[in-house]
């Protein structure tokens, strides 16, 4: 933690409201894009968002400054995300589709046009459990293990999750790229 991370947050700590919204602004843009990859649309974003920093605030004592006060935010976004998507659906992966993982083939020139902002639009089309297992695993860095603990589910549903949610993903990407190329005729 730099020492303006830990200045700030003991500012933050007497309830300096200055402060307070120092570290709301300095972090809510990369959290609302964290927020935004597990949510439906932006309106879910933004009330994991507002439900996130609520807990940063209440959790701060708790924060011992032993890593980036930035990753300790983000893991506080997660978990309030992974909530959030956990109280909207009993169980993740009922509604996911059947995909055959095994006849799939990746055309590599869709994939190298892609930009970074048609992937992420991509992403928040998969279903709830595809999308939450494939960001904690590709995006978060979390293990399979991990996710699993997170979600409630073994390290191997994460991980055959995780290739179907691929597979979705690249099933989606390139249905939008063939839409785009009609549309640039």
């Amino acid at each position: 933690m730099t020492e303006s991370d830990n200045e700030l947050v003991q500012l933050c700590l007497k309830e300096n409201a200055s402060a307070q919204k120092r570290l709301y602004e300095l972090f809510a843009s990369k959290m609302n894009g964290v927020c935004y990859r597990y949510a439906r649309n932006g309106e879910d974003a933004r009330d994991i968002l507002q439900e996130g920093f609520i807990k940063v605030f209440t959790r701060l004592k708790s924060f011992k400054g032993e890593g980036p006060l930035e990753a300790w935010i983000r893991r506080i976004m997660v978990n309030t995300a992974l909530d959030f998507i956990k109280a909207r659906s009993k169980n993740l992966f009922d509604d996911e589709e059947k995909i055959d993982v095994k006849n799939h083939a990746t055309n590599p020139e869709v994939m190298n046009k892609l930009q970074s902002e048609d992937l992420v639009n991509c992403v928040s089309k998969l279903p709830e459990g595809f999308k939450a297992v494939f960001n904690l695993y590709a995006i978060e860095g979390y293990s399979h293990k991990e996710v699993g603990e997170m979600l409630g589910i073994t390290e191997s549903t994460s991980r055959s999750q995780y290739t179907r949610a691929r597979t979705k993903l690249e099933q989606i990407i390139q249905q939008r790229f063939k839409v785009n190329e009609y549309e640039r005729v």
